[in-house]
């Protein structure tokens, strides 16, 4: 518990908070750019709002706001599941961290040195992150 307010408190004082203006076109454009090759977002009936085909990453509908590790037919690496056991929400904060250094922020959240994520890609930008996360909020 004491990590996790320390994460929390850490988010907070970075700027990693929602005070980031946040830009779901920008989001979308950059999700088709650097996520849509990995990832998908594809609702309950099986209709794609994002992305391509590609399943090397979970499907990304719904995460705004949701507990880590809910996609039934992806294979979690044991970093996010452990996170994911430990409580993590994918609120704006959390999100935006992860991917600012996914294996850096999971090292953080579980303090386990060794865990790893399966995503290598980092954004360049907080603001493009919070696009991000505007982008799949908005497909809900």
């Amino acid at each position: 518990m004491i990590r996790k307010l320390a994460i929390g408190f850490a988010l907070l004082i970075s700027g990693a908070g929602p005070s980031l203006a946040q830009d779901a076109s920008e989001g979308a454009a950059i999700f088709d750019a650097q996520c849509a090759a990995c990832h998908v977002v594809r609702d309950a009936a099986g209709q794609t709002l994002a992305g391509r085909t590609g399943r090397l990453g979970p499907n990304l509908f719904g995460i705004a706001g949701q507990p880590a590790g809910q996609d039934a037919e992806y294979r979690y690496g044991a970093g996010l599941k452990a996170a994911a056991e430990d409580g993590l929400l994918w609120d704006e904060a959390n999100f935006i961290a992860y991917l600012e250094d996914p294996n850096d922020f999971l090292r953080s959240y579980t303090g386990d040195r060794g865990a790893r994520s399966k995503m290598a890609w980092q954004v360049r930008l907080k603001s493009e992150a919070a696009d991000l996360y505007a982008f799949l909020a908005s497909l809900d």
